[in-house]
């Protein structure tokens, strides 16, 4: 490892802010060694904040129509491969109330920005599953809203609200999305959210088509200015049935890298080991875990529709990754010396 990347990583450490130029350089100089330099310091970052805790929380995948088509999403509106559903609010309540049981307490209603789920329907859910569970969080993460809705959602009990910027660079992210498609409002909406006093996640797809050191360097930055309650970060995936369907994907060791360096530029960041991660390695989630993260989400959608909502390829959509093998997952945690809690698991800076 360079001395200036272990000097850099230190200052990160230290600072918790570091120059485009400097993180550019970091990012252009990974090596095994940096990345596991990185890691030790992150993963002793979260163990001061947060402890051995890995917060879980029940995802909900509730529709897979979106009325979008960005150029690297396997459930875009294009996409005459993909077998559409929808859930009533009747299923996404009885899938709550099942994770529930399994010991649940935030639950992600998540979904493609599907027209078909108008603003009073998607508070009933809120509303509904509020009433049962009155002890647990609602994070959505449904796309795109005017902040009218945004405010309709949180008086009605939604706590989160997950909106990945994907890139921060606007040249960038209109290499990645039809015209029809602006940065700026989804720049617009990630700070209307933080303003109505959601804990809010942001996040970005790693070495997606196009992308650069100075675009991901950019990324870090956008997030140190946002200061989001959450981050979250996968590798790109290709997806059939979109225009980057034979794009090279994200490597294992660039996105663990990046998660280090999020957990030392936000140290009381809510950082999840993504399904993507378990995607393209096996022991992906364990490794994120090991590289500064914090949070799972396995799956608590009817089984009969996980294979349905296909951002990408190879999806893992049963088995250990599933809401009801807890023991598995207890398991896998474990294995890397942490422990699963049954609690909301809220950014340390929204505790009373």
């Amino acid at each position: 490892m360079k001395d200036r990347v272990k000097d850099l990583i230190d200052k990160l450490n230290r600072e918790h802010s570091l120059a485009r130029e400097e993180f550019v350089y970091l990012i252009e100089n990974q090596s095994e060694e940096a990345q596991t330099y990185a890691a030790d310091l992150a993963a002793k970052t979260t163990l001061e904040i947060y402890g051995d805790k890995v917060y879980v929380r029940g995802l909900i995948e509730f529709t897979n129509y979106c009325k979008n088509n960005c150029f690297y999403c396997g459930i875009r509106a294009g996409n005459t491969g993909v077998s559409r559903y929808r859930l009533t609010a009747d299923e996404i309540c009885e899938c709550a109330d099942e994770g529930y049981e399994l010991g649940f307490r935030t639950f992600v209603l998540q979904g493609g920005e599907d027209p078909y789920y108008t603003d009073d329907i998607i508070c009933h859910i809120i509303s509904e599953i509020k009433r049962r569970h009155q002890d647990c969080a609602i994070t959505l993460s449904i796309g795109e809203k005017s902040k009218d809705s945004y405010k309709a959602y949180r008086d009605a009990g939604a706590d989160r609200y997950l909106l990945r910027h994907e890139t921060a660079t606007v040249e960038h992210y209109n290499r990645l999305h039809p015209d029809n498609i602006s940065a700026e409002h989804r720049y617009q909406c990630l700070r209307d959210l933080k303003e109505l006093g959601y804990q809010t996640g942001a996040g970005f797809m790693v070495g997606s088509p196009f992308q650069t050191s100075e675009n991901l360097a950019d990324d870090l930055l956008f997030i140190k200015d946002l200061e989001p309650a959450m981050v979250g970060i996968g590798p790109f995936i290709p997806a059939a049935g979109t225009p980057f369907a034979n794009e090279k994907p994200g490597t294992l060791e660039q996105t663990l890298y990046l998660l280090s360096l999020i957990r030392l530029l936000l140290p009381e960041v809510l950082l999840p080991a993504t399904t993507a991660l378990g995607t393209i390695h096996p022991l992906g989630r364990e490794l994120g875990l090991e590289a500064g993260a914090n949070v799972l989400m396995p799956n608590l959608s009817p089984k009969a529709v996980r294979d349905k909502y296909k951002l990408y390829d190879n999806k893992i959509c049963t088995g250990e990754e599933a809401a009801e093998c807890v023991n598995c997952l207890e398991n896998r945690v474990k294995s890397v010396g942490r422990r699963i809690v049954v609690d909301r698991g809220d950014n340390i800076a929204f505790c009373d």
